[in-house]
C-alpha cells in the first residue's frame, strides 16, 4: 500500500468576508491594520457607478483618492500609472474593487512600490518561485465583482504592449490580506461576464483536480466549487431579489474553493491557452475558458483519467476506478452542456482568432505547458494544434 505524504502551502490571506452588505466592514478592515492612505483602483465602467460610492464611503476617513485607469488583460502602461498615482497620494493601502483586471494590476504596481523593476520578474504563469524585492509591503484589500478569483492569489498577471505576451509576477507579499465577496456589488457585473468568470472558476476547479499536484485538500475544494456552481451559477442570472442575491454569493464561495489551493497545484493546459490568447486578441479569460475547456478535459481523459474522480463528485457522475475514460469524458461532455445553457462564446472563430493563427498559439503555448508540468507525459505541438482545431 502507497504511503500518503505531501505538502500544502498557504499564502498570507487573513480574512475573508462574505454576505451581503459586508462591504461595510472595509473601514475597520483599514484601520485595524493601521492603514491611513488607501486608494481605491477600479475600471472605468465601475469608476462612474453609484456602486463605487458604497465602497468609498465605507473606506472612511483613510481614503486617499480613487484610480479609474485598471484595464482588461493589464497593459503595462496602467501599472505604470497606477505606481506614479500611488506614489503621488502617498498610499500605504490599495483597495481593488472589480475583477481580474484592477487586481492583477494592483499585484504589479505593488510589486515596484515594493522595489521590483518593471519587467524584472515577468514570469510564465507556471507558479514560478516568489521573488525578493526590497520595499515595504502594501496592504491590499479586495472587492470583487466577478468570479474570476484572482483576488485569492499572489500571482498577478501583466501584458506587454508591444508583443500583446502575457506575463506577470509572483510574490507571497502580493497577496490580498483581506477579500470582501459583498453579492449587492456585483448587480451592475453583465451577465455574459458574471456567467463566463463563473467558467473560469469552474476551470480552476477541474485543471486543480487534474494536475499532477493535486492532493486531498485540492480535491475536496474542487469537487465542492464544481458542485457550487453547478447549482448557482444560472440561478444566479434567472432570479431576483434576495434569492438573486443569495444564488450569488454561493457563486462566489465557489469561486474561492475553486483557486483557493491553486497556488499548490497551478494550472494546466486551458489556462496557458487563455493566457496566450486572451491578450492578443483580447479575449476575456473567462470567454477563453467558456472555449477551450471540454477541449482540453477531453485530451486529459486519454492521459490521466484517473485523476478526474473529484470532477466527476462535483458534476454528480459516477467514477469507475476501473475503467476511468468513459467518467472523464462524461466530465467534459457535462462541461460543455453547462457552458452551453449560458449566452457566451464557445468557439475560437467566435471571437475573432484567425485559424492560420493556431500552430502559432500552440508553439507559445507549449513552454508554459512544460515550465508548469502538471499534465504528467509529454505535450506534443500536434497536439495543441489538435485541441485549437477542436475548439475552432
Amino acid at each position: 500500500m502507497n504511503t500518503t505524504s505531501g505538502e500544502y502551502h498557504f499564502t498570507r490571506l487573513e480574512t475573508v468576508v462574505f454576505g451581503v452588505g459586508k462591504v461595510e466592514s472595509l473601514g475597520h478592515e483599514l484601520s485595524r491594520r493601521g492603514a491611513k492612505r488607501a486608494l481605491i483602483v477600479t475600471g472605468k465602467t465601475l469608476g462612474r457607478s453609484k456602486l463605487l460610492d458604497k465602497v468609498k464611503s465605507a473606506a472612511g476617513v483613510p481614503l486617499a483618492g480613487v484610480f479609474t485607469g485598471a484595464a482588461q488583460h493589464v497593459p503595462s502602461h496602467t501599472v505604470t500609472e497606477l505606481v506614479a498615482e500611488a506614489r503621488r497620494v502617498g498610499a500605504d493601502a490599495m483597495v481593488t474593487f472589480g475583477g481580474g483586471s484592477p487586481i492583477d494590476t494592483v499585484k504589479n504596481a505593488a510589486w515596484q512600490l515594493m522595489g521590483g523593476r518593471a519587467g524584472s520578474r515577468t514570469i510564465d504563469f507556471a507558479g514560478a518561485a516568489a521573488a525578493d524585492a526590497g520595499g515595504g509591503e502594501i496592504l491590499h484589500i479586495a472587492i470583487p465583482t466577478t468570479l474570476s478569483a484572482g483576488e485569492f492569489t499572489p500571482a498577478g498577471g501583466v501584458t506587454d504592449e508591444s508583443t500583446k505576451v502575457k506575463g506577470g509576477v509572483a510574490d507571497p507579499r502580493l497577496q490580498a490580506r483581506v477579500v470582501i465577496l459583498d453579492p449587492a456589488l456585483t448587480a451592475e457585473t453583465p451577465a455574459w461576464l458574471w456567467a463566463s468568470t463563473g467558467m473560469r472558476a469552474l476551470d480552476h476547479a477541474v485543471e486543480g483536480s487534474y494536475s499532477t499536484r493535486h492532493q486531498l485538500v485540492t480535491d475536496t475544494l474542487a469537487t465542492r466549487a464544481i458542485a457550487l456552481l453547478n447549482a448557482h451559477l444560472l440561478p444566479s442570472l434567472q432570479t431576483h431579489g434576495n434569492d438573486e442575491l443569495e444564488h450569488r454569493v454561493q457563486c462566489q464561495l465557489a469561486a474561492w474553493l475553486s483557486i483557493f489551493g491553486m497556488s499548490n497545484t497551478r494550472g494546466g493546459i486551458s489556462h496557458a491557452l487563455g493566457h496566450q490568447i486572451g491578450p492578443m486578441w483580447n479575449v476575456p479569460h473567462g470567454i477563453t475558458s467558456c472555449i477551450t475547456l471540454p477541449h482540453v478535459m477531453r485530451f486529459m481523459a486519454d492521459v490521466a483519467a484517473d485523476r478526474f474522480a473529484p470532477i466527476a463528485d462535483g458534476f454528480g457522475v459516477r467514477f469507475d476506478a476501473r475503467s476511468p475514460r468513459s467518467s472523464a469524458m462524461e466530465c467534459a461532455d457535462r462541461t460543455a452542456k453547462f457552458i452551453g445553457k449560458f449566452e457566451v462564446p464557445t468557439r475560437l472563430r467566435d471571437v475573432g482568432v484567425p485559424r492560420e493563427e493556431i500552430s502559432r498559439i500552440a508553439g507559445t503555448v507549449l513552454e508554459e505547458v512544460k515550465r508548469a508540468n502538471t499534465v504528467g507525459a509529454d505535450v506534443m505541438p500536434e497536439q495543441l494544434v489538435k485541441i485549437l482545431e477542436a475548439a475552432y
